[in-house]
């Protein structure tokens, strides 16, 4: 089910992709191997370490690496797309920020965003111009400094998409990259917790799989009961769903708890508060 839902989200991206260029080429049909795509998709390498070391160049011009970002204090959700792409990029960044909306978690206090250009010739004005630009969308209060726009060699984008298992290609004929929709969550010292492929998201699904990554250091008490005794991720929705299981293990649980404190309770009573519901006996039925 993976494969086939990594196979539907390359498909969406070559429509996307390749809709301004469609009158350049035949068509394409459903039997045909199209080698172009080799190497796109999504490999999920869950529990990875990400490279702190790797360096960038923020939106300001400054040179970074990951580990101003990735500092072991929150979570961060990681996406790799481009500044210029003609659509999909902008799609699941606006599907992101639309879920973000939906919201309590606030993007700057309880998390972090990192997004790198794979396109090592954008630079810094152009990530600037982007981040402006879905900070503004976002419209909450202190969250400027919670999303990073980054750019950089092909040699740390390489490594980091690598890692990340988001592979992509670069088409000469068109000037445009192949490559799925998806976003990234990492723990607070960069290890990969989750990807949602897709290009909506869901509040939910976001603040559930934050509170997942975080380990329990966001959110609320019932963000964490929730997601440890009710919900887990599906793959083939792309979302976090009840669990059967979890529910049936909470039900047998609160039986138990239910069942050890009448017996605690029986056990803590005098023996004649036991027998108080025994019928007295009658003053008036003896016979002489």
């Amino acid at each position: 089910m993976h494969r086939c839902w990594s196979n539907l989200l390359v498909g969406a991206t070559i429509l996307i992709c390749g809709l301004s260029h469609s009158s350049q080429a035949g068509p394409t049909f459903a039997d045909e191997q199209v080698e172009a795509l080799d190497g796109v998709g999504i490999t999920q390498n869950l529990e990875d370490q990400v490279p702190l070391d790797l360096s960038f160049v923020d939106a300001q011009g400054n040179a970074v690496t990951l580990a101003k970002y990735i500092n072991g204090e929150k979570p961060i959700i990681i996406t790799l797309n481009y500044y210029m792409c003609p659509m999909l990029c902008s799609l699941t960044l606006n599907g992101l920020t639309t879920g973000m909306k939906e919201m309590k978690l606030d993007l700057g206090s309880d998390f972090e965003i990192v997004t790198v250009s794979i396109n090592p010739d954008e630079k810094p004005p152009l990530a600037l111009k982007n981040q402006a630009g879905y900070l503004k969308q976002y419209d909450r209060e202190g969250s400027s400094d919670g999303w990073h726009f980054l750019t950089g060699d092909q040699k740390n984008i390489t490594t980091l998409a690598d890692t990340l298992g988001f592979g992509y290609v670069f088409d000469p004929k068109t000037g445009e990259y192949l490559h799925t929709s998806s976003i990234m969550f990492l723990t607070p010292d960069g290890k990969i917790s989750r990807y949602m492929n897709d290009v909506k998201f869901q509040g939910r699904d976001l603040r559930l799989a934050l509170v997942e990554a975080s380990e329990g250091k966001i959110g609320s008490l019932i963000d964490t009961f929730l997601l440890f005794n009710c919900y887990q991720y599906d793959p083939d929705s792309n979302s976090f769903t009840p669990s059967a299981w979890k529910l049936m293990r909470m039900a047998g649980i609160f039986t138990l708890v239910i069942l050890a404190g009448g017996i605690f309770i029986l056990s803590r009573m005098n023996p004649t508060d036991r027998g108080s519901g025994s019928v007295p006996q009658s003053s008036t039925g003896l016979i002489s």
